[in-house]
């Protein structure tokens, strides 16, 4: 090789390649390097779509505004559709789903979907799920669903049956699918008692329908095919905004307990609920009975969701997009684990309970305040709240040890759009004092609160949602609300939740900020009282027994110890717990086994509604 060419090779980075690769005029500005592939003889094809993925990578890692966040897709203009009230009567001849006692836990859900367009093809349909009816095989829900702009050509309600079988899968008893082609002011609907419909057998419960097979085999009297009983009626033309199909009523919540999470994340609640509004006097204030307890609680509110809140998970990272779309083996696996999370949270069991309340009243307000125990504690919530109204939250947040659970993907179950999210929290409004005594007024610059009262005297009346503010932003890293969608928050909320001083603030609000950070401060101060209380003045160290002891004391509160049926209770939800307890059991007495009875088989109405 000659010298020239020497020079032209170790050149090569100074010339300009032409597409067929051949030299080219030199150019002494800077070009990018030779991509690595092609120096180790990797096909260039290949070389390019390595790059062109990691660029895009790259791209959404960096990028300021990631795809996501608030969406201004206006509502599809539709013209004026209808308010129907579907009745969920009762059903009869479900299969027997639980050998043991013979009968069944049954719930209904049922879902909606009309012609009408989506903003996106995203948007879920619209949902609604029955209590559940402990040991019945012909369980009776009375339940309504009230439904606006329902559209003249008419919809789709698939319901389905199950049998709640919490820990394990719910069993499926079967489905039942109503079309109507045609809806307007005259139409006859279903009416009272209801529509008889048979429900379909063929994706139910195979163990469950054996034994139904086989009873029918020995009696012939005994039919195969349960019952479903549904009425529907119009009750005219909805209202605006057109176009958007949302549930009116009934308002109603599920509160969702789980102790062992509870123990977990050191989260405790008033044994006694009443406890949460009774007044605190004076500089020592009177212990009481706690326990532990994670509460996740759903609340559906009276729609519409103003248009405005309208929100998609921002993708700040590739995976998040797999995720949420549910696309490849790890967006899937990760998809179906979030799932699993948030049906471990929002868990319906035995303890869970009911109740519904007057729509957009003070009864709404004070339910609203007593899921949320007042002021008490120094709470900070995480909620989401979803395209039909529905609030889902959880006292949640990186100081308790729960960053999990603190996500807005497991509250939302990782839907791709909601209307909004973020943190809220509680604060009793500052009352006038006219007869204070200097004392008061010292303490009172001492400590930096000037009340940390809750909503009444314990003799005194009763308590009033005028005496709160409900301080809410949008502190959510997931579906990242705009602020400028808070003044429409405020007035949905305010709408719901009469009397309720609603304050709508930025994520990026400092003060806001400061006065979350105070409230994190003052949990963490509470809970080192409540250790400081939970101890033996006579004793300076304790045996782990010593220690296992008073934790039952504490979680028994007044009533001592807890029995045998609820230490029973307690072993099923943490199996881990059942071999260590089991050698104590055995040299001394045998607990009981059966749970507590369940609120929701005790519902009673009252002039309120219904409660546990």
């Amino acid at each position: 090789m000659s010298s020239s060419d020497g020079r032209r090779v170790n050149d090569a980075d100074n010339l300009r390649q032409d597409t067929n690769g051949d030299a080219a005029t030199p150019d002494h500005s800077p070009v990018p390097e030779q991509d690595e592939g092609r120096e180790k003889g990797v096909p260039e094809h290949h070389s390019t779509m390595k790059s062109k993925l990691k660029d895009q990578k790259q791209k959404i890692k960096t990028k300021a505004n990631p795809p996501g966040g608030f969406d201004s897709t206006p509502i599809p203009s539709a013209p004026p559709g209808y308010t129907v009230k579907f009745t969920f009567h009762r059903a009869e001849n479900l299969p027997t789903a639980d050998i043991g006692t013979g009968a069944a836990d049954p719930f209904l859900t049922a879902t909606l979907s009309t012609s009408l367009p989506k903003r996106h093809k995203e948007d879920p349909d619209l949902f609604f799920r029955t209590r559940t009816i402990r040991r019945s095989l012909e369980p009776r829900w009375e339940e309504e669903w009230i439904v606006a702009n329902v559209p003249s050509s008419g919809f789709r309600l698939k319901c389905r049956l199950y049998d709640e079988d919490w820990p394990d899968k719910d069993d499926r008893l079967g489905n039942v699918t109503i079309h109507v082609n045609s809806v307007n002011e005259s139409w006859e609907g279903f009416a009272l008692p209801g529509k008889v419909f048979e429900v379909k057998k063929r994706m139910g419960s195979k163990r469950a329908y054996a034994l139904k097979a086989a009873a029918s085999a020995f009696h012939k009297s005994v039919s195969m095919t349960p019952k479903l009983y549904i009425s529907a009626v119009v009750l005219g033309k909805s209202d605006p905004p057109h176009g958007q199909l949302y549930t009116v009523g009934p308002t109603y919540y599920f509160k969702h307990f789980s102790p062992m999470i509870g123990r977990m994340t050191g989260i405790k609640v008033n044994k006694d609920e009443t406890a949460d509004a009774a007044e605190k006097h004076g500089k020592e204030k009177e212990p009481k009975a706690q326990k532990y307890d994670f509460q996740a609680t759903e609340i559906q509110l009276a729609g519409p969701v103003p248009p405005k809140l309208y929100h998609r998970y921002v993708e700040f990272r590739p995976i998040i997009g797999l995720l949420f779309q549910s696309s490849g083996l790890r967006g899937h696996i990760l998809n179906k684990a979030l799932h699993h999370q948030h049906h471990r949270i929002y868990n319906f069991d035995r303890s869970t309970e009911w109740g519904t309340f007057e729509p957009c009243s003070e009864e709404a307000s004070l339910k609203f305040l007593k899921m949320v125990h007042f002021d008490e504690g120094a709470r900070l919530f995480t909620y989401i709240i979803t395209l039909d109204g529905l609030i889902r939250f959880t006292e949640t947040g990186k100081d308790f040890g729960i960053d999990l659970l603190s996500k807005h993907t497991m509250h939302s179950d990782a839907q791709i759009y909601i209307a909004c999210s973020g943190e809220f929290l509680i604060k009793k409004l500052k009352k006038h004092h006219p007869t204070r005594s200097v004392s008061d007024i010292q303490q009172t610059a001492i400590t930096g609160h000037e009340d940390e009262s809750g909503p009444s005297t314990r003799d005194g009346p009763p308590a009033k949602p005028q005496d709160y503010q409900l301080f809410i932003d949008n502190d959510s890293g997931t579906y990242r609300p705009d602020k400028s969608v808070l003044p429409d928050l405020k007035q949905f909320l305010e709408r719901n939740f009469p009397g309720i001083n609603i304050v709508a603030r930025a994520s990026d609000d400092e003060e806001h900020q400061k006065m979350k950070d105070d409230q994190r401060n003052r949990r963490k101060k509470e809970a080192r009282v409540r250790m400081v209380r939970n101890r033996s003045p006579t004793a300076s160290s304790f045996s782990s027994s010593d220690i296992s002891d008073l934790n039952d004391m504490e979680l028994a509160g007044e009533a001592g110890r807890k029995s045998k049926k609820e230490r029973a209770w307690e072993l099923l939800e943490e199996p881990r717990r059942m071999k260590e307890t089991l050698g104590k059991t055995l040299s001394t007495s045998h607990p009981h086994a059966g749970p507590s009875t369940s609120q929701t088989d005790g519902l009673r109405a009252n002039d309120g509604g219904v409660e546990a």
